[in-house]
């Protein structure tokens, strides 16, 4: 496969990504939009046979945040962001659920929600979430476990509880 057939195929990743990342529909896709100009423009500087996954979330996270200290108007963690207003979708248990999760997230500091998202939705392991944040593999792991328990206490879990990794996924409806 050439080297744009594969970004297309990361595609969808990359959207649900910059979803999570922003909790804004139009921010995520002209974030992805920007990051895909940005690896086009910059093939050449990419190492066929490493990972293009890692390589691609790298520049989209840098990217977001360049935005966000562009956007200094906007707190990631402010009251009125778009994530806390979201409404669960009508009749569904389960969006009653994810809404919780989804504000739990956007609570968490955003290097604890970094590597939540990496790890449990795009299910990265350590070493590429590692890459991609530009941080020890030990690091990743330490702040997951901290997310991990933050997310607990958020959700009115008990403290300390062992929860399977699988059982804190993030699940994105794109």
């Amino acid at each position: 496969m050439s080297f744009e057939s594969d970004l297309l195929a990361l595609l969808p990743q990359l959207r649900r990504y910059a979803r999570a990342l922003t909790g804004d529909r139009a921010w995520a896709d002209d974030l992805v939009q920007d990051a895909t100009e940005r690896a086009l423009n910059r093939a050449k500087s990419f190492h066929h046979g490493t990972n293009l996954r890692a390589w691609l979330f790298t520049i989209m996270r840098n990217l977001y945040i360049d935005q966000l200290r562009g956007r200094r108007d906007i707190a990631v963690d402010d009251e009125t962001a778009p994530w806390r207003q979201m409404a669960a979708p009508r009749g569904e248990v389960d969006g009653l659920v994810l809404r919780d999760v989804q504000r739990a997230l956007y609570c968490l500091p955003v290097e604890q929600r970094e590597v939540m998202l990496l790890v449990c939705v795009e299910e990265m392991s350590y070493q590429e979430a590692s890459v991609v944040l530009n941080v020890p593999t030990g690091t990743v792991m330490s702040r997951l476990s901290r997310a991990r328990e933050h997310m607990r206490v958020l959700l009115g879990e008990e403290p300390g509880r062992k929860t399977s990794p699988s059982s804190l996924k993030v699940v994105s409806r794109s």
